[in-house]
């Protein structure tokens, strides 16, 4: 992302932080949209009986209800979590022979994350600027770019999808207005979500199949079996007494969700956007997409197990509304909506286990930031909860993970980091097992195995800590091995973006990007290390430094014994065993 961001230049770099700016005060959510909605049943297929979500009866109703539930009314800037990285300088399936390869780094096994990066063991298909890269990728030697796809007309891919023979590409389409001097405010952006699909069965020629494009931005996307699930915000504007409602692009001209079609509850905030989740099969385009559309405050996160989607929502007083759609191929039906105190950090702070679902929350109460962990059914009330798990003054949750009965949780406060060990196995009585503290604070837990967390995160001194944590003794956990990147500074895209991350247990194996700033000097790479119950190894680096430019390493993979690492500009194959360099392609 700070790569992106460099990229901003004059008057596309003011508006970029203008709006950055005013995001803090505003809000996020997500929209909705597609083609030939009309055809949709009515609202029983939606929403099951008791959720408290109910839709328009007339455009008129919606308008007032916008004018009187919503403090910010007129046209506000909005960017969903994808736009400002992208604003422009303004399971597997194998072919041939069966090769070992990584796949991306996901939460949920089963439901697939869209990447920048993506492998099927003989191919990479890779997101670069505003190119889509094709790559023949084993056996190495015969490694080579066979194909790209280019996106024009302000249309910029964030994510990919690769499905047997099919390719499918999430991206966002925005235009800012080009205003010489000095900018005026409010600026209006056209943004848009697109999908587009590609037959890949010859890699060398991919075939455009279909697209679908609706107003708003991305804001996240799975993948279950061969349907693509993925949401999309727009703001709820009022410009002259008029609402604009969200619009489905196709090539049969522009249409909007009728507000017939569009869910609400009776809530205040300061403002409300449009959020849609969309159900597309892209096997089987004759199939038509579905989608369900809700009238809610700011979108905060997502997360998805095999049969349901949790969307949640931060409310003005501080709590986090959660909504549960449950999901099967193109059904999508509404069937519970909840409440907790405080806030989600991310996805990670979400789970679903035996059907209940939980999750970790950090509020402030009386001045003061509490921590807890809440238990609800599968209609989301709550059925058990843990508060005010740590007592110091303004700790927050750094990062969780559930795992099975288990929740691990760490908090932070002036760099000391508690590591605790939570039991779920009573559902009604969350309890805390055991906690360390040590030194810094971690960003990312990821399991070893069923007794053992890797954690990611910062020590005392500003730079990468790698830890191995043993928890077989629930009750007195220990930091078995760490590793500490030594520099005047230094960081990894793992503290915010779990799809960086490489590991794999079976072959001792861990990969993070890394930047390092030694006072005047800057390096950008990969650490590859050798990990097991004994300790963390360096292994070796990798970098694509060059002359001639400064390419951040943002993916790695391998494909058997070799090691794949990925910036805009490079592939570097090299082995396994000892780094040697391979080969390495220039993405041209």
């Amino acid at each position: 992302m700070e790569g992106r961001i460099r990229k901003l230049t004059g008057a596309y770099g003011i508006v970029a932080v203008l709006l950055a700016l005013i995001l803090v005060a505003v809000c996020y959510n997500f929209e909705g949209f597609f083609p030939k909605q009309e055809s949709i049943i009515d609202e029983q297929t939606y929403f099951a009986a008791g959720v408290g979500l109910k839709s328009f009866s007339s455009y008129e109703e919606l308008r007032d209800f916008l004018i009187e539930n919503s403090r910010l009314q007129g046209v506000f800037p909005f960017l969903g979590p994808w736009d400002l990285e992208l604003i422009p300088e303004i399971p597997a399936y194998v072919y041939g022979e069966k090769l070992e390869y990584s796949t991306t780094n996901i939460q949920v096994a089963g439901v697939d994350e869209a990447d920048i990066v993506k492998t099927d063991g003989n191919y990479i298909y890779l997101i670069s600027g505003r190119e889509v890269f094709i790559l023949s990728a084993y056996p190495p030697e015969d490694a080579q770019i066979l194909s790209k796809i280019t996106f024009t007309n302000d249309s910029y891919p964030v994510g990919i999808f690769i499905n047997k023979d099919r390719l499918a590409i999430l991206g966002c389409k925005y235009t800012i207005p080009n205003i010489p001097g000095y900018y005026r405010y409010p600026y209006i952006i056209d943004g848009k979500t697109f999908i587009n699909i590609y037959d890949i069965t010859n890699r060398s020629n991919p075939l455009f199949l279909n697209d679908f494009m609706i107003s708003g931005s991305y804001f996240s996307s799975r993948m279950i079996g061969d349907y693509v699930y993925f949401v999309v915000s727009q703001p709820a504007y009022i410009v002259y007494d008029t609402v604009v409602l969200p619009k489905i692009y196709t090539d049969e001209g522009i249409s909007e969700i009728s507000v017939s079609k569009i869910y609400y509850s009776n809530i205040t905030d300061e403002c409300f956007a449009y959020t849609t989740l969309v159900a597309i099969n892209i096997q089987n385009l004759d199939e038509e997409p579905n989608y369900v559309t809700i009238l809610l405050g700011a979108t905060s996160n997502m997360y998805v197990s095999l049969h349901n989607v949790y969307v949640t929502f931060l409310s003005m007083d501080g709590d986090t509304l959660i909504y549960r759609i449950r999901v099967e191929n193109s059904t999508l039906l509404c069937e519970a909506e909840g409440k907790v105190p405080g806030r989600i950090l991310n996805q990670f702070s979400m789970d679903e286990y035996n059907g209940y679902f939980r999750t970790a929350t950090t509020k402030r109460v009386n001045g003061n930031l509490q921590n807890n962990v809440y238990v609800l059914n599968m209609n989301l009330s709550i059925v058990g909860k843990l508060e005010n798990i740590t007592e110091a003054f303004n700790e927050q949750i750094d990062s969780a993970r559930f795992i099975g009965n288990r929740c691990y949780l760490t908090t932070s406060v002036v760099r000391r980091d508690p590591f605790f060990v939570i039991d779920l196995e009573d559902p009604a009585q969350p309890k805390v097992l055991g906690y360390l503290k040590i030194p810094g604070f971690t960003r990312y837990l990821h399991p070893y195995d069923e007794t053992h967390i890797i954690g990611i995160g910062i020590n005392e001194d500003n730079n990468v800590k790698i830890s191995l944590f043993d928890v077989s003794n629930v009750s007195s956990p220990i930091e078995l091995g760490n590793y500490t990147v030594e520099a005047a500074w230094s960081s990894t895209p793992v503290l915010w973006d779990h799809k960086a991350f490489l590991f794999d247990k079976a072959r001792d194996l861990l990969v993070l990007p890394i930047q390092i700033r030694y006072n005047s000097y800057g390096w950008q790479g990969a650490y590859v290390f050798n990990i097991t119950l004994n300790g963390i190894a360096l292994k070796g680096n990798i970098t694509h430094l060059a002359e001639n430019g400064f390419y951040t390493i943002k993916r790695a993979l391998y494909i058997e014994n070799v090691l794949y690492t990925i910036s805009d500009r490079k592939v570097k194959l090299n082995s396994l065993e000892d780094l040697t360099l391979i080969k390495e392609i220039e993405l041209d």
